[in-house]
Protein backbone atom coordinates (compact mmCIF):
# COMPACT_ATOMS: atom_id res chain seq x y z
CA UNK A 1 0.00 0.00 0.00
CA UNK A 2 1.05 3.95 -0.81
CA UNK A 3 2.50 5.67 2.41
CA UNK A 4 2.39 8.98 3.19
CA UNK A 5 4.98 10.95 1.18
CA UNK A 6 6.99 12.21 3.94
CA UNK A 7 6.55 8.80 5.84
CA UNK A 8 10.24 6.90 5.61
CA UNK A 9 10.72 3.91 2.97
CA UNK A 10 12.03 0.75 5.17
CA UNK A 11 15.07 -0.89 4.09
CA UNK A 12 14.47 -3.44 6.63
CA UNK A 13 18.20 -3.54 7.49
CA UNK A 14 19.28 -5.20 10.80
CA UNK A 15 19.79 -3.35 13.84
CA UNK A 16 24.10 -3.62 13.39
CA UNK A 17 24.11 -2.84 9.65
CA UNK A 18 24.45 1.31 9.19
CA UNK A 19 22.22 2.91 7.01
CA UNK A 20 22.90 5.08 3.71
CA UNK A 21 24.21 8.53 4.56
CA UNK A 22 21.60 11.88 3.64
CA UNK A 23 18.34 10.27 4.60
CA UNK A 24 17.48 13.66 5.94
CA UNK A 25 18.53 15.63 3.66
CA UNK A 26 17.04 13.50 1.06
CA UNK A 27 14.63 11.35 2.25
CA UNK A 28 13.56 7.95 0.93
CA UNK A 29 9.83 7.53 0.97
CA UNK A 30 7.65 5.05 -1.14
CA UNK A 31 6.28 7.50 -3.34
CA UNK A 32 9.76 8.46 -4.44
CA UNK A 33 11.24 5.17 -4.71
CA UNK A 34 7.97 3.83 -7.20
CA UNK A 35 8.26 7.00 -9.30
CA UNK A 36 12.38 6.35 -9.39
CA UNK A 37 12.08 2.59 -10.32
CA UNK A 38 9.82 3.19 -13.36
CA UNK A 39 12.12 5.77 -14.38
CA UNK A 40 15.22 3.77 -14.26
CA UNK A 41 13.86 0.84 -16.17
CA UNK A 42 12.13 3.59 -18.69
CA UNK A 43 13.62 4.13 -21.80
CA UNK A 44 12.16 7.11 -22.82
CA UNK A 45 15.26 8.87 -21.02
CA UNK A 46 17.50 8.12 -23.32
CA UNK A 47 17.76 10.37 -26.94
CA UNK A 48 16.67 7.56 -29.06
CA UNK A 49 14.40 5.61 -26.61
CA UNK A 50 16.15 2.36 -27.00
CA UNK A 51 17.84 2.49 -23.37
CA UNK A 52 17.31 2.78 -19.89
CA UNK A 53 19.66 3.10 -16.80
CA UNK A 54 18.81 -0.88 -16.62
CA UNK A 55 20.04 -1.58 -19.79
CA UNK A 56 23.56 -0.82 -18.46
CA UNK A 57 22.42 -1.70 -14.78
CA UNK A 58 20.27 -5.43 -14.40
CA UNK A 59 19.59 -6.81 -11.44
CA UNK A 60 20.57 -9.84 -12.47
CA UNK A 61 24.00 -9.28 -12.53
CA UNK A 62 23.90 -6.96 -9.08
CA UNK A 63 23.25 -4.05 -11.65
CA UNK A 64 26.07 -4.36 -13.70
CA UNK A 65 25.51 -5.45 -17.60
CA UNK A 66 28.17 -8.30 -17.64
CA UNK A 67 30.35 -6.29 -20.63
CA UNK A 68 33.94 -5.56 -20.21
CA UNK A 69 33.16 -1.85 -21.98
CA UNK A 70 29.62 -0.62 -21.75
CA UNK A 71 28.01 0.38 -24.65
CA UNK A 72 25.56 3.73 -24.90
CA UNK A 73 22.30 4.50 -26.52
CA UNK A 74 24.04 5.41 -29.86
CA UNK A 75 26.42 2.39 -30.09
CA UNK A 76 29.13 4.27 -28.77
CA UNK A 77 31.56 2.13 -26.64
CA UNK A 78 32.25 3.72 -23.26
CA UNK A 79 36.07 3.12 -22.48
CA UNK A 80 35.25 1.91 -18.91
CA UNK A 81 33.25 -0.68 -17.27
CA UNK A 82 29.55 -0.38 -16.01
CA UNK A 83 29.56 -0.71 -12.12
CA UNK A 84 27.90 -2.22 -9.98
CA UNK A 85 24.98 -0.23 -8.49
CA UNK A 86 24.75 -2.72 -5.21
CA UNK A 87 24.92 -0.52 -2.18
CA UNK A 88 25.47 2.82 -4.40
CA UNK A 89 24.00 4.89 -1.96
CA UNK A 90 26.91 3.98 0.46
CA UNK A 91 29.68 5.11 -1.97
CA UNK A 92 31.44 8.25 -1.86
CA UNK A 93 33.23 8.53 -5.51
CA UNK A 94 30.51 7.28 -7.91
CA UNK A 95 32.77 6.57 -11.08
CA UNK A 96 35.85 4.22 -11.20
CA UNK A 97 38.32 7.29 -11.40
CA UNK A 98 37.14 10.79 -10.33
CA UNK A 99 37.16 12.49 -7.26
CA UNK A 100 33.09 13.93 -7.31
CA UNK A 101 31.69 12.33 -4.78
CA UNK A 102 27.72 12.36 -4.31
CA UNK A 103 25.25 13.28 -3.79
CA UNK A 104 23.78 10.01 -5.99
CA UNK A 105 21.15 12.22 -7.57
CA UNK A 106 23.61 14.68 -9.19
CA UNK A 107 25.52 11.85 -10.82
CA UNK A 108 22.67 10.98 -12.48
CA UNK A 109 23.02 13.88 -14.77
CA UNK A 110 26.14 11.88 -16.02
CA UNK A 111 24.62 9.25 -18.39
CA UNK A 112 21.56 10.91 -19.01
CA UNK A 113 23.31 14.48 -20.59
CA UNK A 114 26.62 13.48 -20.73
CA UNK A 115 28.32 13.81 -24.21
CA UNK A 116 31.80 12.18 -24.00
CA UNK A 117 31.17 8.74 -24.37
CA UNK A 118 27.28 9.04 -25.22
CA UNK A 119 25.60 7.21 -22.54
CA UNK A 120 21.51 7.69 -22.73
CA UNK A 121 22.15 10.66 -24.92
CA UNK A 122 20.05 13.27 -23.52
CA UNK A 123 22.40 16.41 -23.43
CA UNK A 124 20.87 19.57 -24.61
CA UNK A 125 17.28 17.42 -25.24
CA UNK A 126 16.11 18.38 -21.63
CA UNK A 127 12.89 20.07 -22.61
CA UNK A 128 12.61 17.28 -25.09
CA UNK A 129 12.78 15.01 -21.99
CA UNK A 130 10.37 16.65 -19.69
CA UNK A 131 7.57 16.50 -22.38
CA UNK A 132 8.36 12.91 -22.58
CA UNK A 133 7.49 12.20 -19.04
CA UNK A 134 4.64 14.98 -18.67
CA UNK A 135 3.17 13.12 -21.49
CA UNK A 136 2.69 9.83 -19.56
CA UNK A 137 -0.47 8.86 -17.58
CA UNK A 138 1.67 7.01 -14.89
CA UNK A 139 4.17 9.84 -14.18
CA UNK A 140 1.18 12.58 -14.26
CA UNK A 141 0.17 10.62 -11.15
CA UNK A 142 3.08 9.61 -9.51
CA UNK A 143 5.50 12.56 -9.54
CA UNK A 144 2.80 14.54 -7.83
CA UNK A 145 3.04 11.64 -5.22
CA UNK A 146 6.62 11.69 -4.72
CA UNK A 147 6.85 15.31 -4.60
CA UNK A 148 3.71 16.98 -2.94
CA UNK A 149 4.50 20.23 -2.10
CA UNK A 150 5.61 21.31 -5.78
CA UNK A 151 4.02 23.49 -8.15
CA UNK A 152 5.55 21.82 -11.10
CA UNK A 153 6.21 18.20 -9.99
CA UNK A 154 7.38 16.81 -13.12
CA UNK A 155 10.76 17.97 -13.53
CA UNK A 156 14.79 17.13 -14.01
CA UNK A 157 15.35 17.80 -10.29
CA UNK A 158 12.91 15.42 -8.83
CA UNK A 159 13.32 13.02 -11.46
CA UNK A 160 17.08 12.21 -10.22
CA UNK A 161 15.88 12.95 -6.79
CA UNK A 162 13.67 10.07 -7.49
CA UNK A 163 16.24 7.72 -9.29
CA UNK A 164 18.61 8.69 -6.54
CA UNK A 165 15.72 7.34 -4.20
CA UNK A 166 15.25 4.13 -5.92
CA UNK A 167 19.05 3.83 -6.34
CA UNK A 168 19.47 3.60 -2.37
CA UNK A 169 17.39 0.75 -2.01
CA UNK A 170 19.48 -2.17 -3.80
CA UNK A 171 21.24 -2.66 -1.01
CA UNK A 172 22.53 -5.95 -0.38
CA UNK A 173 22.94 -6.63 2.89
CA UNK A 174 21.90 -10.65 3.41
CA UNK A 175 24.68 -12.65 1.78
CA UNK A 176 26.11 -15.81 3.97
CA UNK A 177 29.13 -13.03 5.02
CA UNK A 178 26.73 -11.15 6.61
CA UNK A 179 24.06 -14.00 8.38
CA UNK A 180 27.90 -15.12 9.85
CA UNK A 181 28.44 -11.04 10.91
CA UNK A 182 25.15 -9.40 11.59
CA UNK A 183 23.08 -11.96 12.19
CA UNK A 184 25.07 -14.38 14.56
CA UNK A 185 24.69 -17.70 12.46
CA UNK A 186 28.05 -19.15 13.19
CA UNK A 187 27.12 -22.29 11.04
CA UNK A 188 26.53 -19.82 7.59
CA UNK A 189 30.36 -19.78 6.64
CA UNK A 190 31.81 -23.45 6.02
CA UNK A 191 35.53 -24.45 6.81
CA UNK A 192 37.13 -23.23 3.70
CA UNK A 193 35.59 -19.79 3.59
CA UNK A 194 36.43 -19.03 7.50
CA UNK A 195 39.87 -20.12 6.16
CA UNK A 196 39.13 -17.77 3.05
CA UNK A 197 37.92 -14.75 5.55
CA UNK A 198 40.96 -15.25 7.68
CA UNK A 199 43.27 -14.79 4.48
CA UNK A 200 41.34 -12.16 3.40
CA UNK A 201 41.60 -9.88 6.63
CA UNK A 202 45.39 -11.19 7.54
CA UNK A 203 48.26 -8.88 7.08
CA UNK A 204 49.90 -11.32 4.35
CA UNK A 205 47.20 -11.17 1.59
CA UNK A 206 46.03 -7.47 2.93
CA UNK A 207 43.01 -7.51 0.44
CA UNK A 208 40.82 -6.07 3.62
CA UNK A 209 43.03 -2.74 3.45
CA UNK A 210 41.03 -1.33 0.08
CA UNK A 211 38.13 -3.88 0.39
CA UNK A 212 37.08 -3.68 4.49
CA UNK A 213 34.53 -2.77 6.17
CA UNK A 214 30.81 -4.11 5.58
CA UNK A 215 30.42 -2.94 2.05
CA UNK A 216 34.20 -4.25 1.06
CA UNK A 217 35.23 -1.33 -0.16
CA UNK A 218 37.47 1.70 1.48
CA UNK A 219 35.77 4.93 -0.54
CA UNK A 220 32.25 4.23 1.76
CA UNK A 221 30.27 6.26 3.95
CA UNK A 222 27.27 5.47 6.32
CA UNK A 223 24.74 7.26 8.62
CA UNK A 224 27.63 7.26 11.29
CA UNK A 225 31.11 8.42 9.06
CA UNK A 226 32.72 11.25 11.22
CA UNK A 227 34.94 12.14 7.80
CA UNK A 228 34.43 11.23 3.74
CA UNK A 229 37.14 9.54 2.59
CA UNK A 230 37.39 8.56 -1.28
CA UNK A 231 40.53 6.53 -1.95
CA UNK A 232 42.40 5.63 -5.31
CA UNK A 233 44.47 2.73 -6.05
CA UNK A 234 47.06 1.37 -8.58
CA UNK A 235 46.95 -2.73 -8.49
CA UNK A 236 49.73 -2.62 -11.44
CA UNK A 237 47.70 -4.32 -13.79
CA UNK A 238 49.44 -2.28 -16.39
CA UNK A 239 53.36 -1.30 -17.02
CA UNK A 240 53.22 -0.16 -20.41
CA UNK A 241 56.38 1.49 -20.46
CA UNK A 242 58.38 0.14 -17.98
CA UNK A 243 57.81 2.53 -15.66
CA UNK A 244 53.99 1.68 -14.42
CA UNK A 245 52.40 3.48 -17.40
CA UNK A 246 48.61 2.73 -17.86
CA UNK A 247 47.42 2.42 -21.63
CA UNK A 248 46.90 6.17 -23.05
CA UNK A 249 42.78 5.30 -23.32
CA UNK A 250 42.37 4.81 -20.13
CA UNK A 251 45.13 6.43 -17.47
CA UNK A 252 42.92 5.96 -14.33
CA UNK A 253 43.04 9.44 -12.65
CA UNK A 254 45.35 10.64 -14.19
CA UNK A 255 42.91 11.38 -17.15
CA UNK A 256 41.54 14.15 -14.61
CA UNK A 257 44.56 15.40 -12.97
CA UNK A 258 47.33 15.31 -15.46
CA UNK A 259 49.51 14.23 -12.88
CA UNK A 260 52.20 11.40 -12.92
CA UNK A 261 51.78 10.44 -9.49
CA UNK A 262 47.62 9.66 -10.32
CA UNK A 263 48.95 6.90 -13.36
CA UNK A 264 46.34 3.82 -13.17
CA UNK A 265 44.57 4.81 -10.04
CA UNK A 266 41.66 3.87 -9.16
CA UNK A 267 38.77 2.95 -6.43
CA UNK A 268 38.47 -0.27 -5.15
CA UNK A 269 35.10 -1.06 -5.78
CA UNK A 270 32.48 -3.12 -3.56
CA UNK A 271 32.88 -6.62 -3.55
CA UNK A 272 29.63 -7.67 -2.79
CA UNK A 273 27.86 -9.61 -4.88
CA UNK A 274 31.21 -9.98 -6.95
CA UNK A 275 30.46 -13.73 -8.42
CA UNK A 276 27.71 -11.86 -10.62
CA UNK A 277 29.47 -8.91 -11.76
CA UNK A 278 32.54 -10.32 -14.50
CA UNK A 279 34.27 -9.39 -15.98
CA UNK A 280 36.53 -7.19 -13.67
CA UNK A 281 38.44 -4.22 -13.19
CA UNK A 282 37.91 -0.94 -15.34
CA UNK A 283 38.05 -2.56 -18.38
CA UNK A 284 36.97 -5.56 -17.96
CA UNK A 285 40.08 -7.10 -18.77
CA UNK A 286 40.22 -10.27 -16.14
CA UNK A 287 36.86 -13.02 -17.26
CA UNK A 288 36.61 -14.57 -14.09
CA UNK A 289 37.33 -14.25 -10.22
CA UNK A 290 40.30 -16.64 -10.44
CA UNK A 291 42.03 -14.58 -13.24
Amino acid sequence: PWLPPDEPFDLALPATFPLPPDLDTQPITRPRVELGRHLFYDTRLSGNETQSCASCHLQNLAFTDGRALAIGSTGESHFRSSMSLTNVGYVTALTWASRIAGPLHQQALVPLFGEAPVELGMGGRETELLARLRAEPRYQALFPRAFPDDVEPISIANMTLALAAFERTLISHRSDYDRYVYYGEREALDAQELTGLELFNSERIECFHCHGGFNFSDSTRHDGTVFEEIVFHNTALYNVDGRGAYPPEDEGLKRVTGERRDMGLFRAPSLRNIALTAPYFHDGSAATLEE
